[in-house]
């Protein structure tokens, strides 16, 4: 049988299908980890690098961490290495490239692969990510409707070793409805602030349940919303038309949409929790006393 390239593959099976070195090495492939290659088409998503990893590894491993986030679609911090698990007391070897971690861990199939559960992984990153980065991750994971909420929540309040505290306090924050990881850290800023959540995931209907309007996060009662705006400058002029009509909607029922960019969350954080702690006391909201924990997880120019 012909070897499927298309398909992670290793050194060994390319030599058998009779793929020499030099064409291995050279722009029809993509060297995925040591000895392991795919065909320079494919794209390289979670399930293309869960496969390479678990042909780096003995028979016992199972994706985890950074790995198996990517597999079940959460988003996590880029890493250069592959993340596998074998059952303890089963013999690790060392590479640069892969790295393998001890488990006790059950692992699930998904996909035809052996992997950590969507809510183990997120407990096992816990032990690694800031609580932002893993707040991003159990959103991400909600949002592909691997997990929810309340089942993290339970996870990791059965939960024991390091990285529990963390993984409680970043599992009650994890929300559903969040479309980015940037939605997230606009409301973590919040948060960490002292400021108030507001209602994640607005939408709005017409008398026919038609969604007709959506916002990040808001709050009905003082109308008032916030927007993360991630787009480029250039920009479509349908877009940008359609835009303004849903901007005069909101304006012509007396919303205030405060609207952020990347700068004012990772360049001016300070500037950002001072312009709507002023907001949305000026809307009506009840704004308790000012936290700093935020400094703690948003390091911008400006404080």
């Amino acid at each position: 049988m012909p070897l499927d390239t298309t398909k992670p593959f290793t050194h060994r099976a390319a030599r058998q299908a009779g793929i020499a070195r030099h064409r291995l090495a050279s722009p029809q492939f993509s060297r995925l980890a040591r000895g392991v290659y795919v065909d320079a088409s494919v794209t390289l998503d979670g399930s293309t690098w869960a496969r390479a990893a678990l042909l780096s590894a003995r028979d016992e491993a199972f994706v985890s961490h950074h790995t198996a986030a990517a597999l079940w679609g959460g988003v996590v911090p880029h890493t250069d290495k592959l993340h596998l698990s074998v059952p303890r007391g089963v013999r690790r070897a060392a590479r640069d490239d892969v790295v393998v971690h001890a488990s006790s861990r059950n692992p699930t199939v998904f996909r035809g692969l052996r992997t950590t559960s969507a809510d183990d992984t997120f407990l096992d990153l816990a032990r690694s990510l800031g609580l932002v980065d893993l707040v991003v991750l159990g959103d991400s994971l909600v949002r592909r409707c691997r997990t929810t909420p309340k089942k993290l929540v339970q996870a990791a309040g059965t939960a024991s070793g390091r990285g529990v505290a963390l993984a409680r306090r970043a599992a009650t924050l994890v929300r559903p409805g969040v479309d980015s990881p940037m939605e997230t850290r606009c409301r973590l800023l919040r948060v960490l602030a002292g400021l108030p959540e507001l209602e994640t995931d607005l939408r709005f209907h017409d008398d026919r349940g038609t969604l007709t309007r959506r916002l990040d996060a808001g709050d009905r009662r003082t109308r008032t919303g916030v927007e993360y705006d991630g787009r480029h400058h250039v920009r479509r002029e349908e877009q940008w038309e359609d835009d303004i009509g849903r901007r005069e909607e909101f304006e012509d029922q007396d919303w205030r949409i405060v609207t952020l960019v990347s700068r004012d969350v990772f360049v001016t954080p300070a500037r950002t929790v001072e312009r709507l702690r002023r907001i949305l006391s000026a809307r009506g909201m009840t704004v308790g006393p000012p936290r700093h924990e935020w400094l703690r997880h948003f390091s911008g120019r400006d404080h």
